[in-house]
């Protein structure tokens, strides 16, 4: 039996880390593990200009502790009306990583979305030209789809065309949910590859139902049944260097999530490399783990490798039921559970 697994230090491909109060109560819990992470710019307001992202980023690095090694990574937010030559400025002066697609509507701050992606098209060319990736929600808005089958719809309706007419573009299918999305990253070109989140490994749809409505547990891409779970497994365990590892983390107060129109988010940023571990553990996978976590995301992304490591422990200890950061009450991914690794 593994006791220890030293990995390369890992990146986190996906957060979301807010701002303002909420910003210094949980980017350190993302730094504490991960080197670097692909910030979400779905703020109010987006960040849809460089000047945005560059202050962004700078009170990101104001709230991050001194002691800590950590890149943040920005992200511009795509509107019907985003100026292509702002996003090549951002990509030439170092501001902008990675431009998000958010279809209108479909999470958490997306109203500024896109509505069709044929207004961005000259956007995406503009990225195409400089090689910046593409990060995708995957998922249609349209009310009369269930919202169980809006990942699958997205891959026909979106996903298929996108990259057909930018074939040179490189493309995230980001906090994939289902076998559709899964088969179709394999499927498609090495200038496809998508993230998969530790709680979307975890649990399927019935975990938010169990004694009753689960919200802590409620998130966008919504988890799906137990058969797009083990897919989600195999992929993440596979090898394959098209999968990587992004948390999705989505910080929200209690009373935000326990309310009338609660709001979609997994806070996993604290216990996130753990849960890794733990599914990769119990798909006899645990030396697959670096290449998800520490590799595979950098590769794609045209990065170096981080040259730090991360030691995991197979050492059982509790997620507290709630943690109390500053001013805000949030439940942890995992909160009352017994995680049979540690960090450190």
């Amino acid at each position: 039996m593994t006791d220890t697994l030293t990995i390369r230090r890992p990146d986190d491909w996906h957060i979301h880390l807010r701002d303002g109060a909420m910003l210094k109560d949980v980017v350190n819990h993302t730094a504490r593990q991960f080197a670097r992470a692909i910030v979400m710019p779905n703020l109010k307001p987006p960040v849809t200009t460089v000047a945005a992202g560059r202050a962004y980023r700078d009170r990101i690095l104001a709230a991050v502790d001194p002691a800590l090694d950590f890149t943040p990574l920005m992200t511009a937010y795509l509107t019907d009306d985003f100026d292509p030559e702002e996003m090549r400025r951002g990509k030439l002066e170092g501001v902008f990583t990675a431009a998000k697609l958010y279809p209108a509507n479909a999470t958490t701050n997306s109203a500024h979305g896109v509505s069709d992606v044929k207004h961005i098209h000259g956007v995406l060319d503009v990225m195409e030209d400089v090689g910046m990736p593409l990060l995708v929600h995957g998922e249609v808005t349209h009310k009369e789809v269930d919202i169980f089958d809006r990942e699958a719809v997205f891959i026909d309706e979106v996903m298929v065309g996108l990259i057909k007419e930018h074939p040179g573009l490189k493309v995230v299918f980001e906090h994939i949910t289902t076998q559709d999305a899964a088969d179709f990253v394999m499927e498609a070109s090495d200038n496809v590859a998508a993230t998969i989140t530790p709680h979307h490994l975890h649990y399927n749809r019935n975990a938010m139902f169990e004694g009753g409505i689960r919200p802590h547990l409620y998130c966008l891409p919504i988890v799906k049944r137990e058969k797009h779970r083990l897919a989600l497994r195999k992929a993440a365990t596979s090898g394959s260097h098209k999968f990587f590892l992004g948390t999705d983390t989505a910080p929200h107060a209690i009373g935000a999530k326990e309310s009338a129109c609660g709001c979609a988010g997994v806070f996993n940023a604290p216990y996130a490399m753990e849960s890794y571990a733990l599914t990769f553990e119990e798909e006899g996978a645990l030396d697959k783990l670096e290449k998800f976590a520490s590799v595979n995301g950098p590769k794609f992304y045209g990065l170096p490798l981080n040259e730090g490591t991360m030691t995991l422990t197979k050492k059982d200890h509790q997620v507290p039921e709630r943690m109390t950061l500053s001013e805000t009450d949030i439940i942890p991914f995992h909160a009352g559970e017994v995680l049979a690794w540690s960090v450190g």
